[in-house]
């Protein structure tokens, strides 16, 4: 007898259907349930990790390329433009509450190990400023120039300083320095080390110098407060204090005698000619203006001024941005020393504008004959001239 065995099918179980997308990143396809989603896309877990930062102020998530701040502070755009700022020096982020300044109107900041490292780095000095002179130049020669240049309305500003200080100084401070002074309104004032005419034309840099001043938005002449003062050594006369004199009274004879066209030549108004640079008086003999000036009550607020006992320094000059007019100034005030150390009392007392003019060597002084001539002083040769900055 046979027995019929009865096979059972058993359905096979379904597969559940696993929803998947795409990851926006790396474009693997991914469980949807597993995708994290951000900014309107899915993405791994991984790209979200590698692709996004947490704002560690705030806290908000948002795309790696939109950390305003660093790899040890991610920061949204947000936070940082309301609570943080980078140090000058090492680029790091410092919260606004742990800035460091190196003066009150300094509007760069700094972490506090770069403040430490750069606290005796100011770049303006206080008026009284004065370091050890160091001298340019061929050392032949023994008549030096400083210059102290009034810029303003540009700002206070220790950078826009160390900015200038680095285009004409090799190393800190050697060409120029830079001081605060009270006359300005809001700026400072350049001052050279004792340099001859030859280093000022040649190796001092007055072009970009100028140029780097003027983009900073400072004013010279176009203000009300700022002058162009150069000191001379008095032993570039000579070294005996008599014969020093009677060349520094020949001088002051040559500002007096031509102060019409000298105050021209310096662009000053006469109210800034009072303020700034009072005249002694004309005298027919140098020796007696000489006198006056050392008896004078102007003090230093005088066209040249003899206080110091190193240098004699012209003031009569307005301040410029122009580095041709500075040349130029510098050349008048070495031709003016020339006549006055060349010439005795006698034939210094016969001479004329013209006569001063014509012994002008225009090789030698070729920025001087160009400004004159704009001028109009250059015997009654012109031509054009741009407005002083």
């Amino acid at each position: 007898m046979s027995t019929a065995t009865a096979t059972i099918e058993i359905a096979p179980t379904p597969v559940p259907i696993v929803e998947t997308v795409s990851c926006y990143i790396c474009d693997n396809e991914i469980p949807k349930d597993e995708a994290i989603e951000f900014d309107g896309h899915y993405l791994c877990s991984d790209c979200h990790d590698d692709e996004t930062f947490t704002c560690e102020r705030c806290g908000e998530r948002d795309w790696n390329d939109n950390n305003a701040g660093d790899g040890d502070t991610p920061l949204c755009e947000s936070c940082y433009d309301g609570s943080y700022t980078r140090c000058n020096d090492c680029d790091c982020i410092i919260h606004n509450d742990e800035v460091y300044y190196l003066d009150d109107e300094d509007e760069y900041g700094y972490c506090a190990y770069c403040f430490d490292r750069n606290k005796d780095k100011r770049y303006i000095h206080d008026y009284g400023y004065k370091p050890v002179p160091i001298f340019h130049g061929d050392p032949r020669g023994n008549r030096y120039f400083g210059v102290e240049l009034e810029i303003d309305e540009g700002g206070t500003n220790n950078e826009n300083a160390h900015d200038l200080l680095r285009i004409v100084n090799k190393d800190i401070e050697d060409n120029i320095y830079i001081k605060r002074d009270g006359s300005l309104h809001d700026g400072f004032e350049i001052v050279t080390h004792p340099m001859t005419l030859d280093y000022h034309m040649h190796d001092l840099d007055w072009e970009q110098l100028t140029e780097r001043a003027l983009d900073m938005g400072y004013k010279s002449h176009k203000t009300q407060t700022s002058g162009l003062h150069i000191h001379v050594n008095r032993t570039a006369f000579t070294d005996d204090y008599i014969m020093q004199d009677n060349c520094i009274s020949r001088v002051l004879f040559i500002v007096e005698r031509f102060w019409q066209e000298l105050l021209r030549f310096s662009r000053r108004t006469e109210s800034q000619i009072r303020q700034w640079a009072q005249r002694y008086g004309f005298k027919s003999d140098p020796c007696d203006i000489l006198d006056t000036a050392k008896k004078s009550g102007y003090n230093r607020y005088t066209c040249v001024n003899i206080t110091n006992t190193t240098t004699i320094e012209f003031r009569i000059f307005r301040g410029t941005l122009k580095a041709n007019t500075i040349i130029a100034t510098l050349q008048m005030v070495d031709y003016i020393c020339n006549v006055a150390y060349s010439f005795c009392n006698e034939n210094i007392e016969k001479l004329s504008w013209c006569d001063f003019v014509e012994g002008i060597d225009a090789n030698k002084y070729p920025e001087l004959i160009r400004y004159m001539k704009e001028r109009r002083l250059y015997v009654n040769e012109i031509i054009e001239t741009e407005e002083d900055d």
